[in-house]
């Protein structure tokens, strides 16, 4: 069932004629646009980083945190038809549309990569499995966060507008422009709660070792993602009959 589900995003978020390579396309225009602004200032180093891959880090996290908590949140109501067949369960719908953003946003940060590699940016990964753990981590936080939304819209449709007035300040709080560096420390108090940034500046710590881990914790990332994945899988298991009858 979830292999079913997952074919049917594919089919639904890839149905035009630009298909998959519009998934990298846009990203990737909106970050050389934001490297080019950069690099006007930093040089085409930002933090001992390639602007590019600076850039590449923030963006892709910062929207792979967006899109999926979006995906997520809908999941349920999109696929409600379906939950009709006794075999079919909402959990089955939530992994396989978390499932999808996964691997799109990885085959997106593969592209890109191949790209970079072409035309002979300075690609550097010090810590592969670092890197690949702060994505995993991610995507966990993303998918628990998207389930609560989705359960509670099942009860309440307006928790949508909700959701679109929190997330969208993320995208400008989560280090996708900037560095912690970039702000006084005596402001750092009032933004390193925001775990999606701690995965940010995490990752391009883990590739590049020079940009140093100041003000970021890997501890806190991960406390906080248990306990939203404490609170998701809690509320779905009390909640899940009654959502999907209403």
């Amino acid at each position: 069932m979830i292999f079913a589900i997952f074919l049917r995003e594919i089919r639904s978020k890839f149905n035009d004629k630009l298909g998959v390579s519009w998934s990298v396309i846009s990203p990737l225009a909106f970050i050389l646009a934001l490297t080019f602004m950069r690099s006007n200032v930093d040089g085409g180093t930002t933090h001992t980083i390639p602007t590019f891959f600076f850039m590449v880090y923030g963006i892709l996290l910062t929207q792979f945190f967006i899109t999926t908590v979006s995906s997520v949140s809908g999941a349920i109501k999109s696929n409600q038809a379906l939950f009709a067949f006794r075999q079919v369960q909402p959990i089955s719908a939530i992994i396989a549309v978390a499932g999808f953003e996964l691997l799109s946003k990885m085959f997106v940060l593969s592209i890109i990569i191949i790209i970079a590699y072409f035309l002979r940016f300075d690609v550097s990964i010090y810590n592969p499995v670092g890197v690949i753990y702060t994505f995993f981590i991610v995507w966990i936080l993303a998918t628990s966060v998207g389930m609560l939304f989705a359960i509670t819209r099942c009860y309440i449709p307006e928790i949508d507008k909700i959701r679109t007035l929190i997330l969208r300040p993320v995208f400008f709080i989560s280090g996708a422009f900037f560095s912690l560096q970039d702000i006084p420390n005596e402001a750092w108090k009032y933004i390193v709660w925001n775990p999606v940034l701690h995965a940010v500046e995490l990752t391009r710590y883990y590739a590049y070792p020079a940009y140093g881990e100041m003000g970021i914790s890997i501890e806190y990332l991960s406390v906080v993602t248990l306990i939203f994945l404490f609170l998701a899988l809690c509320s779905y298991h009390a909640l899940w009959k009654s959502a999907i009858s209403r």
